[in-house]
């Protein structure tokens, strides 16, 4: 019987094992070093929080896997031999493949600074990072001040989390205002301040020079790049992105840039392995898109994709229009489409601003100048209609005709505030407030 490995069991590399069991009777083995079993890895947040418990956040019942004939395997994967079809375990044993799929995930991104192996120094992406969490910032005694580096969405989660427990946090952001790199500067000044609304100080353009450590080898403090300024604090988090986790891949003869290169149908450059999810990269990007996509529905899309491939049907990999959603405490945020931060706006591209009186709700449309093509949408605190828009985008639908439109995209008029009408009222008077 032809047999499957994946390595890896997150949203990627679940989903690619559920659907091959759908569509086929190979065996399918799973490998983790992470956890036994699949969980929610964006819900880590809402167990540090109180909300959820561990168990509610593994999707699948226990018996799952085994009544689906999925074999797990707890371990870690130390090279591959592609020659032999074998993967080596750490522990110095074995597996054999007949098709391998990496879906290894990511891992925190960090740019070699003094200090990062220190005790409390860690990001937030695994499983065991939560551990260290619960660990290194109980509580407000153990834990009265933490520093976070970066902004981001881990870096708001991060803060988010650490508020609920009555921590001081610091947030070191190199831009002018928050997530610039992907939101324009209006937007990421809003953000700025709804955050600080919350009791998080924010210091912009600034940089970490170094971390700095007590005589127990634990975390005390970090010093500011530009102005040598010392900040005392007891935890440090890293959230400047992340990378793909395929140090293993090293003398594999697998290729690699920033992630695994791969093709549309997801093929690596080796025959019968294949690459989804973070840990992937595109040979060449799909539009606008990033050659590594670190998303959750996009690593479920590859899943899906490559399941087909594996099973007889080869299919390319087409995630259609950019999409997105996340949260900044208390505000929801959903994008459609392209709307580019400044520095990365095209000549054509031109930007409409709108915002609520009360700062918490706002958005931003993008639309081409010359031919007046709807680009994108970015929506804050007002929730919308992700099938409707994605209608919009292909449809190469107006600026004018979604501004005549837009109450058809409101996520609920029942149980949802209308601003339809105030929205199109500025985009025609060319005014940015409600």
């Amino acid at each position: 019987m032809e047999h499957i490995v994946i390595i890896g069991n997150g949203i990627a590399g679940v989903t690619a094992a559920r659907h091959i069991r759908k569509l086929s009777d190979k065996k399918i083995t799973l490998i983790s070093a992470e956890t036994d079993y699949f969980f929610s890895r964006t819900a880590l947040m809402y167990v540090y929080m109180g909300h959820m418990r561990w168990e509610d956040i593994k999707p699948y019942e226990d018996y799952f896997w085994e009544k689906n004939r999925l074999e797990l395997r707890r371990g870690y994967v130390k090279s591959i031999v592609p020659k032999e079809t074998t993967l080596l375990f750490d522990d110095g044993s074995h597996m054999t493949y007949d098709q391998l799929i990496i879906a290894s995930g990511s891992t925190t991104n960090t740019f070699g600074w003094e200090g990062l192996e220190l005790e409390g120094v860690q990001g937030l992406v695994t499983k065991e990072d939560l551990e260290a969490l619960e660990k290194n910032a109980p509580n407000k005694k153990v834990c009265p001040h933490a520093v976070i580096v970066g902004g981001g969405l881990i870096g708001v989660e991060l803060a988010e989390m650490l508020r609920t427990r009555d921590i001081e946090v610091t947030m070191l952001v190199r831009e002018k205002a928050f997530w610039t790199s992907v939101l324009p500067h209006v937007e990421g000044a809003l953000l700025s301040q709804h955050i600080q609304s919350h009791g998080v100080k924010i210091i912009h353009e600034t940089n970490l020079d170094r971390i700095l450590g007590d005589s127990n080898g634990r975390v005390r403090g970090v010093v500011v790049k530009e102005s040598q300024e010392e900040i005392t604090c007891n935890l440090v988090g890293i959230t400047t992105g992340v990378k793909p986790n395929i140090s293993f891949l090293e003398g594999s003869g697998i290729e690699t840039d920033k992630g695994i290169l791969v093709n549309r149908k997801l093929e690596t450059n080796v025959p019968n392995i294949y690459a989804i999810g973070d840990c992937a990269q595109q040979r060449d990007p799909i539009g606008n898109r990033a050659a590594v996509e670190a998303v959750w529905y996009t690593g479920r899309m590859m899943g899906e994709v490559v399941a087909q491939t594996i099973c007889g049907k080869e299919t390319a990999y087409n995630p259609g229009h950019w999409f997105n959603s996340a949260k900044f405490f208390d505000i929801e945020f959903q994008t459609y489409g392209w709307v580019q931060p400044s520095s990365k706006r095209k000549d054509y591209e031109t930007q409409f601003h709108w915002k609520h009186q009360d700062h918490t709700k706002f958005i931003t449309l993008a639309y081409d100048k010359n031919e007046g093509t709807f680009l994108g949408i970015n929506t804050f605190g007002i929730r919308m209609k992700h099938e409707v828009f994605d209608r919009w985008l292909t449809e190469d639908r107006s600026i004018d005709y979604v501004m005549d439109h837009l109450k058809e995209a409101n996520f609920d008029p029942e149980f949802y505030a209308h601003y339809e009408h105030e929205i199109r009222s500025a985009f025609k008077n060319k005014t940015v407030t409600a």
